[in-house]
C-alpha cells in the first residue's frame, strides 16, 4: 500500500501540521495518489470489498465521505459498492453539514469513507451526521490510518493500511522547539 504513495511522491517527510491540529514529522498526501484514477479505482475496489465482509448480507446503499480528503476515494468506493455518494463540508462556521441538496433517509444504510485517519475526527462527525437522519452507518473505512488503530468512530471501521505515525499537540512539538518551520499541506485552511 504504501509503496503507491511512495512512487507517487505522496509520503513526505518534514514538519507537519495535520488536519486534526497535531503536528508529525510524516504526511501522506493522498491527493497525489488519487490523482491517478487507475489507482483510485483501485483503492475504492480495495475498499469495497472490506465493506462487504462487514456488511455481509445487507447492501450498501450509500457511501458518504467528508470533503476534501473523502471525496475521490468515496465516490471511487461507491462505484465499486453500486452505491449512491454524498459528501459532508464544513459550514462558514466551521460544522461539518450535509449541504448541495443531499439527503439521506432513515433506515438506509450507509458506509462513511476518509483517505487518512488521524484521530477520526472528520469521519466521526460524517456518522454521527448520517445517524442523526436516521441512518444505519454499517462501518468506516480509510486508506490509511495513522492512528495505530486508536482512532474509534463508533462503527465497525477497515482500512487498507494501518501505521503507527508519531504526533504531538503543538505545545509538545520537538520539531517546533528545534525552530522547523511547520507545513499546513492538508484540504483544511489553519
Amino acid at each position: 500500500m504504501l509503496s503507491m504513495f511512495h512512487e507517487t511522491g505522496a509520503y513526505l517527510q518534514g514538519h507537519f501540521r495535520l488536519t486534526s491540529g497535531m503536528h508529525s514529522p510524516e504526511y501522506l498526501q493522498s491527493a497525489l495518489v488519487l490523482q491517478h484514477p487507475p489507482l483510485a479505482e483501485r483503492l475504492g475496489k480495495m475498499l469495497g470489498e472490506q465493506f462487504r465482509r462487514i456488511a455481509g448480507a445487507e447492501k450498501i446503499r450509500t457511501v458518504a465521505a467528508p470533503a476534501l480528503g473523502g471525496l475521490i476515494i468515496g465516490h471511487e468506493t461507491a462505484r465499486a459498492l453500486g452505491a449512491r455518494f454524498v459528501f459532508t463540508e464544513r459550514d462558514a462556521a466551521g460544522k461539518m453539514t450535509l449541504r448541495r441538496g443531499f439527503s439521506i433517509e432513515p433506515g438506509e444504510t450507509i458506509a462513511v469513507v476518509e483517505d487518512v485517519v488521524t484521530t477520526g475526527g472528520s469521519a466521526r462527525e460524517v456518522v454521527e451526521i448520517a445517524q442523526a437522519h436516521g441512518a444505519r452507518v454499517l462501518a468506516a473505512g480509510s486508506i490509511i490510518d495513522r492512528s495505530g488503530g486508536a482512532a474509534g468512530l463508533g462503527v465497525p471501521r477497515v482500512a487498507l493500511h494501518t501505521m503507527n505515525v508519531t504526533a504531538w499537540p503543538p505545545e509538545e512539538c520537538p520539531l517546533c522547539r528545534q525552530g522547523v518551520p511547520v507545513v499546513k499541506p492538508g484540504s483544511r485552511a489553519a
